[in-house]
C-alpha cells in the first residue's frame, strides 16, 4: 500500500530518470506513470516504475526504471488461453541492471531482499549495461535489480498481461493499493 504522496514522488523520480536517459514522453505520460510496490509496502526495496507507451493484443513498448537497488520481484510471463505467455525484449538505456536468471552462478553482484533470498530462486545473473539486452521466452522465471545508480531500459514484447504475472514470493498483489 502506498500513499499517493508516495506515488507522486516516484513518479517525478522516475520522470527525472527517464529523461536524464534520453527517453521522450509527455507531461500526460509522466503523471501514468505507474509505480508498482507489488503489495509489499516497501517501494524502495521490492517495487518498479513503468511507463507504457502501448499495449495491443500483439505487441507492447514501455520504460522501467528502477531506483538504485530496488528490485522488480522474481516473476515469469504464464500461458494464457492459446497464448504462449509473454515474451520479452530487455534493453538497458541507462544505468547497471542485474538481471537474474534461471540456473546457478558465481556470487551475484545484486543484494537480494533481506529475509527473502529463498524466494529469488534465479542465481544466474546477467549484468546489463546500456545496449545490451536480454530476450526472455515466454515462462521463464526473471527478476530484475537497478544498480548503485539505478537503471532504466526498455522492454518489448508481446501483449503484456501483467496483472496475470505469476510471482515466487506468495505475498505478492500485481495491483498497487493507493490511499489517502
Amino acid at each position: 500500500m502506498l500513499t499517493r504522496a508516495q506515488v507522486r514522488e516516484a513518479q517525478a523520480r522516475a520522470a527525472a530518470m527517464m529523461r536524464e536517459a534520453g527517453v521522450v514522453f509527455s507531461p500526460e505520460e509522466a503523471e501514468a506513470i505507474a509505480v508498482v510496490d507489488f503489495g509489499l509496502s516497501h517501494l524502495e526495496v521490492e517495487g518498479a516504475q513503468i511507463l507504457t507507451f502501448f499495449n495491443s493484443e500483439r505487441v507492447s513498448a514501455k520504460v522501467i526504471a528502477l531506483f538504485p537497488g530496488q528490485t522488480l520481484p522474481e516473476h515469469w510471463h504464464p500461458p494464457v488461453g492459446d497464448d504462449p505467455g509473454k515474451e520479452e525484449t530487455l534493453r538497458v538505456i541507462a544505468g547497471t541492471l542485474y538481471c537474474g536468471l534461471p540456473g546457478e552462478g558465481d556470487a551475484l553482484h545484486a543484494s537480494l531482499p533481506p529475509g527473502k533470498e529463498a524466494l529469488y530462486t534465479c542465481r544466474r545473473e546477467r549484468v546489463m549495461r546500456p545496449a545490451d539486452q536480454v530476450t526472455l521466452a515466454p515462462g521463464v522465471p526473471h527478476w530484475m535489480q537497478g544498480g548503485a545508480e539505478g537503471v532504466v531500459l526498455f522492454s518489448f514484447s508481446s501483449c503484456a498481461r501483467d496483472i496475470l504475472d505469476g510471482f515466487t514470493d506468495p505475498e505478492i498483489v500485481r495491483e498497487t493499493r493507493i490511499v489517502d
